[in-house]
């Protein structure tokens, strides 16, 4: 359903609850209702930009333009055989609602990605991941508009440009795809994806890999490490796990011989844990006024009570420059900053 709101705050439309209004908000719940609303051309002559669920972006400033806000929450299931069902899910629905809509049909692909914050969506856009799973793994299509010539246009997965907290949504289609719409590969054959430890014990103290207890055991993990943003302003993860040469990696390990190394995409390279970096570097608990880093993972910064969003971003400067200096390894935001 098409809404338009002038002058509108933005303190409830994002995670870190820091203030900053934008001039226009508009809402979208089709391609076809979102072609109709660009066609006169008039919010597409000035700054514009899509704001899902607002639940990985940092407003430092107001935004002077219009904002494309999805509100489509359908899911529509285009085929099914005995291995695999496809869906089609509209843009503006929460992510966990997916998840538990999955699990709750015995779908499995989903399952590790439980209780991760945001909309259906912005989940390609950042290719979302965790616990050894990312959302590459079951998009089969994103379903889109093309702003520059208004067409609708359907990308197949394998021209998404998918890697580590990456698609071709941040880099060549940036600022010219909206997406309406994700189209999932789901399994019906089990295949638990248990290769991190604490999931696989939390998983098994459950009684065993079934996707109810992956779920269930991927929530109480989030719950116990991630702070509610309903209750603490947070924007989830805010640095991404750097991604160094295997030699940069050796010699860290033997520096520092609890640090943690994970494959990254070839064999000459390793991936870090921002977390285990930050934490090493003494920042996690951390505490100013208005801002911190949060007690029980060193990734995510909180806002702790009339925090702006230039104050959390001055937070990450800070912790960003400790690491390089500490480590020699650069830690990128994983927050996209307005």
């Amino acid at each position: 359903m098409m809404e338009r709101f002038l002058d509108i705050d933005l303190t409830p439309y994002n995670s870190f609850g820091v203030p900053a209004r934008a001039d226009r908000m508009v809402t979208f719940d089709s391609r076809e209702e979102l072609r109709e609303l660009l066609a006169d051309g008039e919010i597409l002559a000035g700054r514009w930009g899509v704001l899902s669920g607002g639940n990985n972006i940092l407003f430092t400033q107001d935004f002077r333009g219009t904002l494309l806000h999805p509100v489509g929450k359908g899911i529509e299931v285009l085929s099914s055989d005995v291995s695999r069902v496809r869906v089609r899910v509209q843009a503006g629905l929460e992510w966990d609602d997916l998840v538990a809509w999955a699990v709750e049909r015995g779908l499995w692909g989903l399952e590790n990605l439980s209780l991760i914050p945001g909309y259906v969506g912005a989940a390609p856009v950042q290719n979302i991941g965790a616990y050894g799973a990312e959302a590459k793994d079951t998009v089969e299509a994103v379903e889109l508009l093309d702003t520059g010539t208004l067409a609708p246009l359907t990308l197949a997965a394998a021209h998404c440009g998918f890697g580590y907290r990456e698609s071709v949504f941040k880099g060549v289609l940036r600022g010219r795809a909206v997406i309406t719409a994700v189209v999932f590969s789901l399994g019906r054959v089990p295949r638990p994806s248990l290769g991190y430890g604490d999931l696989a014990r939390e998983t098994a103290a459950l009684g065993g890999p079934s996707l109810e207890n992956i779920r269930r055991a991927v929530t109480a993990i989030r719950r116990r490490k991630l702070p509610d943003p309903k209750e603490t302003g947070n924007a989830g993860s805010f640095f991404k796990n750097p991604v160094v040469e295997r030699s940069v990696a050796e010699r860290l390990k033997e520096r520092y011989p609890d640090l943690p190394l994970y494959p990254a995409q070839d064999e000459a390279h390793c991936k870090l844990p921002a977390g285990w970096l930050i934490d090493r570097a003494g920042w996690k608990g951390h505490a100013r006024p208005t801002v911190g880093v949060h007690g029980a993972q060193a990734l995510v910064l909180v806002n702790r009570g009339g925090a702006t969003g230039t104050e959390v971003l001055g937070l990450a400067s800070d912790i960003r420059r400790d690491v390089e200096e500490r480590f020699g390894v650069r830690i990128e935001t994983e927050v996209n900053v307005w």
